[in-house]
């Protein structure tokens, strides 16, 4: 592509005068400076600009004109044996690629399904109360549940070792915090209670030092306590924000706030399967540059949940990009599916579906309206519901072209995650 030397001519002319009504220099009032002057001082910097921005434009145009579309940033280098009068540049690039999309007529998905119940209700409240336990001596022997608070020394070929030691350690009989062998010593033991015994580590123990190697432990225990679940009245209900500490009033909340989680787990991991579908049917080519993007992107991310976790000099720390090699690839691939599916069946946001999707998100706050007028006024966060509402649409057009059956979840397993 060429660039007429006559137009950047002109317009390093034009933005050189506009700067000269402005520019300040020592010993010149402003907007007196001579154009000499000026020139001599900004005229490099303002060439630059002024060939940058048409380059961009010519390769724009060209794009335009060819029809095509670019994934990533072009390379821009200035071409040789341009013909007089004009200044020549090759543009590397590469494209979004052209490919069929697959067939899901035979694809199978399994839509997980829940209907929420009393019983998933109580669950949750009981799981709410074990998030307020208290703990209590009973002045018994110890059992799986009880917290114990103990002193122990360890002991390989008679010799300590680091980490093996503690006074006052506090654990809960069964959460699995000690390996098997150890909590098998405790349980049983009340308070004045001591035992020895050995412990052979196991050989992918996460203390390297230690792993495959015996050691003989010395226990006493100091504390058993029982948990204390709270009751289920008025003042375990106002604990949970209902001011009036009615049981009613606070099973309804709970309903509501377990439905509404339900719902997203089940989405989520629809989501999931569907995008594994597209994955399994299409195989485009991916353009290198857009993964390079998309890891530069994610090391970025990493970044910057570092630094929200008050780490200090996170640009320093090295990152490899390579580490996000796989998700960035597909991510891009996912992104390059679903952008066909969208295009081809005309798949994209409608305001009415961003607006439900940012209603449904404003309601978890005190003031929901106040949420949606600042999501409104917050471009990159509003692009955020838009990409939701296109998965979304995607999501919905595969379920009508794919087979599906409904497949029953457990409550416990979807709200674990494992779904």
């Amino acid at each position: 592509m060429f660039v007429p030397l006559a137009e950047v001519e002109r317009e390093v002319d034009s933005r050189l005068k506009n700067l000269g009504r402005t520019v300040r220099m020592s010993g010149f009032r402003p907007g007196k400076v001579p154009m000499k002057l000026v020139a001599a001082q900004y005229g490099p910097q303002v060439r630059s600009e002024v060939v940058t921005d048409r380059v961009q434009k010519a390769f724009s145009d060209a794009v335009s004109e060819q029809k095509l579309r670019v994934a990533g940033y072009p390379k821009i280098e200035v071409r040789e044996g341009a013909p007089e009068g004009e200044l020549g540049f090759n543009a590397t690039f590469e494209v979004y690629p052209e490919f069929a999309l697959g067939e899901f007529s035979a694809a199978t998905l399994d839509r997980p399904t829940l209907d929420v119940g009393d019983a998933e209700i109580e669950r949750t409240i009981e799981s709410l109360r074990k998030q307020r336990v208290t703990w209590a001596d009973k002045g018994r022997e110890s059992e799986k549940g009880d917290r114990v608070t103990i002193d122990f020394n360890g002991r390989i070929d008679g010799t300590e070792f680091p980490g093996g030691a503690a006074t006052d350690y506090p654990f809960v009989l069964g959460e699995g915090r000690m390996l098997p062998e150890f909590e098998a010593a405790v349980l049983g033991l009340a308070a004045g209670g001591s035992k020895t015994f050995p412990l052979r580590f196991p050989d992918d123990y996460h203390g390297k030092d230690v792993a495959g190697k015996e050691a003989e432990f010395s226990i006493t225990v100091k504390l058993v306590e029982a948990p204390v679940l709270p009751p289920v009245d008025a003042a375990f209900a106002q604990s949970l924000g209902v001011a009036s500490g009615d049981l009613d009033a606070m099973r309804g909340e709970i309903r509501e706030n377990v439905e509404r989680e339900v719902k997203q787990r089940l989405t989520s991991t629809l989501k999931q399967r569907v995008m594994q579908v597209l994955l399994d049917h299409n195989k485009p080519e991916l353009p290198n540059a857009l993964i390079e993007l998309e890891m530069e992107r994610l090391v970025e991310n990493a970044r910057n949940d570092l630094r929200n976790r008050g780490m200090k000099d996170v640009e320093k720390l090295p990152i490899d990009p390579n580490m996000f090699r796989d998700s960035a690839t597909r991510r891009v691939a996912l992104g390059i599916i679903m952008g066909e599916i969208v295009r081809q069946h005309s798949l994209g946001a409608k305001p009415e579906q961003v607006r439900k999707l940012v209603e449904d998100y404003a309601r978890t706050f005190e003031q929901p309206f106040e949420v949606i007028k600042w999501m409104y006024s917050q471009p990159e966060r509003l692009a955020e519901f838009e990409g939701l509402a296109v998965e979304e649409n995607v999501v919905n057009w595969v379920l009508t072209k794919a087979q599906v059956q409904d497949k029953p979840v457990a409550f416990e397993e979807l709200m674990g995650g494992t779904a």
